[in-house]
């Protein structure tokens, strides 16, 4: 059997951008670019869910990582990443590797270098500094949804690297 036992973990909107709130998409549908060094190296992607679709809905507006951090949110974080975190304890407990999490830097939520701060709703932060609102900030920092599969993840004794494959709004 041809299995090359190496999954990469993705944020659901770098398989799909539909999920992201509008105007943010800045592809029709998948990001390729960014996976295809993974595609042709033959490692497996494990989708995560988008927490803010699954929350909010596809009309919801920009929200900040302040906004999102709270407890009923988190609860519902925990609760979506469940059959996530038996997928991927399977593939360890089966000799593969998870070699990686992929996020989208300047999301609240799937951010892993740069995540947005601010508390006021229906601005759109994004990557281009000139582009961000009156009261939004860029951050060093991970999103809440990143923040959650990391612990998760640690609480299973899987420690893969964190790393951003697109930039929300890079220019």
């Amino acid at each position: 059997m041809k299995r090359g036992k190496n999954i990469f973990i993705v944020c659901h909107c770098l398989l799909n951008s539909n999920a992201k709130i509008y105007p943010l998409a800045d592809t029709k549908g998948v990001y390729t670019d960014d996976l295809a060094p993974l595609i042709r190296k033959g490692v497996g992607l494990v989708q995560l869910p988008c927490p803010e679709t699954s929350y909010l809905g596809l009309s919801r507006w920009g929200m900040t990582k302040e906004q999102y951090d709270n407890k009923a949110y988190r609860d519902f974080c925990k609760m979506i990443l469940h059959p996530i975190l038996l997928q991927i304890t399977a593939y360890t407990q089966a000799g593969y590797t998870i070699s990686g999490v992929a996020g989208m830097d300047g999301s609240p939520n799937c951010g892993i270098a740069k995540t947005c701060i601010g508390y006021r709703g229906g601005e759109i932060c994004s990557g281009n500094e000139q582009n961000l609102g009156s009261n939004l900030e860029m951050v060093a920092g991970r999103g809440v949804f990143m923040e959650i599969l990391e612990e998760l993840l640690k609480a299973e004794g899987i420690v893969p690297p964190f790393v951003s494959l697109h930039e929300e709004n890079s220019e």
